[in-house]
């Protein structure tokens, strides 16, 4: 076996060989619903799992496998599978561990979409969530002695938006003498800043759509891990269900992957110049940034992510809720959507948008007031940034 091939070439070329029908150096778009079998014996050996081979694309498409593959080798991880988008990742990922009656622990610091799922939606089903607060080992550890029926864990880290990292090693090692799955939703760092299973985690969740894809183009999502659990999401839950990725977005993903580190480099420079310019501001009450030195988590994040600190900055604006939604109001270079992860640079108010259906104690339990501003950071030139928002705070507040 050769020497292990870095991360970078890797990204451009993991999963994929030129095209040997015509020589195609990109990834064809298979834009196919199914696949002609050889005959009727290869036809059956495909449906028996005893050969692989495409068969529909609603279980699986050229195009996707080898953005399956390179995502798998990108996480160090034995398979990959993607998906129509983050969330059917999260719920795939989560279904395939779990029955009614079972139950999940999470840490509550989490994206809105994310807490809706395992506070309201799951339970529907009979599967019930236990939130603990991610940075407390102690709580970790009682949730996972006690929660009845417990079969996964869930993690973000950071969390979106509050910023939190979660200690990955010890909750992991605690859930793996349990004998519960831990799932990490690796979205805001990549692997190329930090690779969960590399710290215990048992399986990996993206939503491809924001750094991955990096261009605010195509939804996606992705699951990595051990090879038996991905074969089962695909055949009993992804077959089932229907969440699959169009072939055309697995493409632009895999376009956004070959700059993926270039971009992420030129990311994380620029948050942390904008943290510490918010830090400065007079309009600016608070800044939460894990590379900055007032960040409470911020030796475990430098140790778990030494490359950096990613894309989101958020920050609490004096003046409160109404001062939060009128900065977003007077930005000029800074889009207004809800999303991360894109070139271009981002802001939002997540207590009336990406939180909205929380009730007060929920967005209190995951970090998020009323005051709370999140960007995502592009790539853009540092001043223009840092002029926009300088522009923008002070008209919404001094």
């Amino acid at each position: 076996m050769g020497k292990r091939r870095g991360f970078d070439t890797i990204a451009v070329h993991g999963g994929q060989f030129p095209d040997q029908a015509v020589g195609a150096r990109a990834v064809p778009i298979y834009q196919s619903t199914a696949f002609v079998f050889k005959n009727a014996d290869h036809a059956a050996r495909l449906f028996a799992q005893e050969e692989s081979g495409p068969i529909y694309t609603r279980i699986g498409n050229p195009t996707n496998s080898v953005l399956e593959d390179r995502l798998a080798q990108l996480e160090g991880a034995e398979a990959g599978l993607v998906t129509s988008s983050g969330m059917a990742a999260i719920l795939l990922a989560l279904l395939n561990c779990t029955r009614a009656g079972d139950s999940i622990i999470a840490g509550s610091q989490l994206y809105g979409g994310t807490y809706n799922l395992l506070s309201k939606t799951l339970p529907r089903y009979g599967v019930n969530c236990a939130f603990v607060d991610a940075s407390d080992l102690n709580g970790w550890a009682e949730a996972i002695r006690n929660v009845p029926r417990a079969k996964a864990v869930f993690i973000e880290t950071p969390g979106n938006p509050n910023l939190n990292w979660v200690d990955l090693p010890a909750v992991a090692s605690l859930a793996r003498q349990a004998g519960l799955v831990t799932i990490v939703d690796n979205t805001l760092n990549t692997p190329y800043l930090f690779r969960p299973l590399d710290h215990g985690a048992d399986v990996v969740v993206h939503s491809a759509t924001k750094f991955l894809g990096g261009h605010g183009t195509a939804i996606a999502g992705a699951i990595a891990g051990p090879i038996d659990f991905i074969i089962q999401a695909r055949a009993d839950l992804h077959r089932d269900l229907g969440t699959t990725l169009a072939p055309f977005n697995a493409f632009l993903i895999l376009l956004g992957l070959e700059t993926l580190s270039l971009r992420i480099e030129r990311h994380c420079q620029n948050a942390l110049a904008v943290a510490r310019f918010l830090e400065s501001h007079p309009a600016v009450a608070w800044v939460r940034y894990p590379g900055l030195g007032s960040h409470p988590d911020r030796e475990l994040a430098l140790r778990l992510s030494p490359k950096g600190q990613g894309a989101i900055v958020t920050f609490g604006v004096k003046g409160g809720f109404e001062a939060a939604k009128r900065v977003q109001d007077n930005v000029r270079l800074f889009s207004l959507l809800a999303n991360i992860g894109d070139a271009k640079s981002l802001i939002v108010h997540p207590a009336s948008t990406t939180h909205e259906q929380l009730n007060s104690e929920q967005c209190r339990s995951a970090g998020v007031t009323g005051d709370l501003i999140r960007l995502s950071v592009g790539i853009e030139t540092l001043d223009d940034l840092l002029d926009d928002l300088d522009r923008s705070l002070k008209r919404a507040v001094i």
